[in-house]
């Protein structure tokens, strides 16, 4: 696997290492033992999928608080997203910055969201599925949410949102005080 740190401190796009012969290709896309060697959070705790219908879908920008920050992996195994994250760490030097990925079936990349980030994508093409690999449980208690046109970010979205739940259209104004818990990573 190649891990290709982001602008983003402790952010990478992990590319699979590809082994071709005459029947195709064999790639690992997660292993523990390189994780932990390249100073990446090695846990899985749980695994999901998330299929989105249209085109235009803008699900996000999600994270957990502290005792329940995740780690996640995200890769877009139909379809392709565009995927965004945002360091909310108050002692990062890369702070209130964002960075993208394009992720699809055929470019194979997965996007190492570390904890203390906010995630969220927006769907480029109809019936696109995501797999994401994450280091804890779900806790709603513990579950925020960022608005996804929030000015402080002015994050770039490549479409018009064609659909998105009322929960992340309600998010309220960010407001910094309100994460610095997130200042442990």
């Amino acid at each position: 696997m190649k891990f290709i740190p982001t602008h983003l401190k402790d952010a990478y796009i992990i590319e699979p290492e590809r082994l071709e012969d005459e029947r195709g290709f064999f790639a690992r896309t997660w292993c523990k033992e390189e994780f932990s060697i390249n100073g990446l959070d090695p846990n899985v705790f749980q695994c999901s999928i998330s299929f989105n219908i249209k085109r235009g879908t803008l699900r996000g920008m999600h994270l957990q608080l502290p005792p329940f920050a995740e780690t996640k992996l995200v890769r877009c195994t139909r379809g392709a997203i565009y995927d965004v994250i945002i360091d909310l760490r108050p002692s990062s030097e890369t702070y209130l910055q964002w960075t993208f990925a394009e992720l699809t079936p055929d470019n194979q990349k997965t996007l190492y969201v570390p904890k203390g980030f906010a995630h969220g994508f927006q769907t480029l093409e109809d019936n696109t599925e995501i797999f994401y690999q994450i280091s804890e449980s779900y806790a709603p208690e513990h579950a925020r949410g960022i608005r996804w046109n929030e000015t402080i970010f002015n994050i770039d979205w490549p479409e018009p949102v064609s659909l998105m739940s009322r929960r992340d259209q309600e998010y309220e104004d960010f407001i910094p005080a309100d994460f610095l818990a997130l200042d442990i990573f």
